[in-house]
């Protein structure tokens, strides 16, 4: 049961943060390495990329207490829809050309104070997202196929 799922899912949006603390950039198209996403500025090792399930970004904006939620604001990756995310953790996780690892939650930071209005930190909270590591390089699109490797 656990290994089934209803489809695979989607790459929605794809963001770099060129330097600490910058704005994102959305690309349609980036090619993983083993530390990131060429013109990321990753943590390599288990925070190589950071990836937030799109379902969540309504929650997440409603706990804010606002209108929605731009994908940039969460400071994520990849924005992935169609496929619990949740449900990948402790299983390689096929994206695009690239295969990655759920490795810890993606925990909101003070940060997001700032970008969400007061609250926004608790309104991350449990939505976060994952943090992944990579397993295998390769290039990501948008509109690509997410789903257990193998």
């Amino acid at each position: 049961m656990l290994a089934t799922h209803a489809g695979a899912g989607r790459v929605d949006w794809i963001g770099l943060r060129p330097a600490r603390l910058e704005p994102l950039t959305s690309v349609e198209a980036a090619e993983l390495f083993d530390d990131g996403l060429v013109g990321d500025h990753a943590r390599p090792g288990k925070r190589a990329l950071t990836l937030i399930q799109a379902e969540h970004l309504p929650v997440i904006a409603k706990l804010a207490r606002l209108n929605s939620v731009a994908p940039d604001r969460l400071r994520r990756n990849l924005v992935i829809s169609g496929i619990t995310l949740t449900a990948l953790r402790n299983h390689p996780v096929q994206i695009g050309g690239a295969v990655v690892e759920f490795t810890t939650v993606c925990a909101p930071c003070s940060r997001m104070e700032k970008a969400l209005g007061a609250g926004g930190y608790n309104a991350m909270r449990g939505h976060g997202g994952w943090c992944a590591t990579v397993l295998e390089p390769g290039p990501i699109r948008v509109g690509d196929r997410v789903m257990q490797a193998g």
